[in-house]
C-alpha cells in the first residue's frame, strides 16, 4: 500500500502589521524625554502594560525598562522603541499611542478599538 502525499509551497509572507502605533506627537514627546534623561538612563526603553485595576478592570502602566524580557514585543516607528508587556499584548492590538498637551493635563492617550466599556474618568477599562 502507497501514500500519496502532496506538497504546496506557502504563499509569501506579507509584512506584519505593528501591535501599536504612535502618533507623531507621542513620537515627539517620547524623543523630548529621552533627551532629556539622566546619562545613566538614556539606554531605558519605555515599557506598555496592562494592570488590573479601577473599576472597569485595567489600567495601562507605562515604565522605564533597562532590558525587554524574553516575549516583549518591540516596536520601532520613526527613531523611537517602545516594548509591550507580552501578556499586554492582545490587549494592545491596533491600539493608537496619541500625547495631548492642554492647559490643566499633559498625558499619553490610548485610541484603542479592542475596548468595549470605560470608566467615567477614563482610567481604566474593559475588554
Amino acid at each position: 500500500m502507497s501514500a500519496r502525499v502532496m506538497v504546496r509551497m506557502a504563499p509569501a509572507l506579507k509584512g506584519r502589521r505593528s501591535p501599536l502605533t504612535l502618533t507623531q506627537a507621542a513620537v515627539r514627546r517620547l524623543k523630548e524625554l529621552q533627551s532629556n534623561s539622566t546619562p545613566e538612563d538614556k539606554d531605558k526603553t519605555l515599557k506598555i502594560g496592562i494592570q488590573g485595576k479601577g473599576c472597569s478592570g485595567n489600567a495601562y502602566t507605562m515604565s522605564w525598562v533597562d532590558v525587554p524580557k524574553k516575549f516583549d514585543e518591540k516596536v520601532v516607528q520613526d527613531g523611537v522603541t517602545v516594548l509591550i508587556d507580552s501578556k499586554a499584548l492582545l490587549t494592545l492590538i491596533g491600539t493608537e499611542m496619541d500625547w495631548f498637551e492642554g492647559k490643566l493635563a499633559s498625558q499619553f492617550i490610548f485610541n484603542n478599538p479592542n475596548i468595549k466599556g470605560a470608566c467615567g474618568c477614563g482610567e481604566s477599562f474593559l475588554v
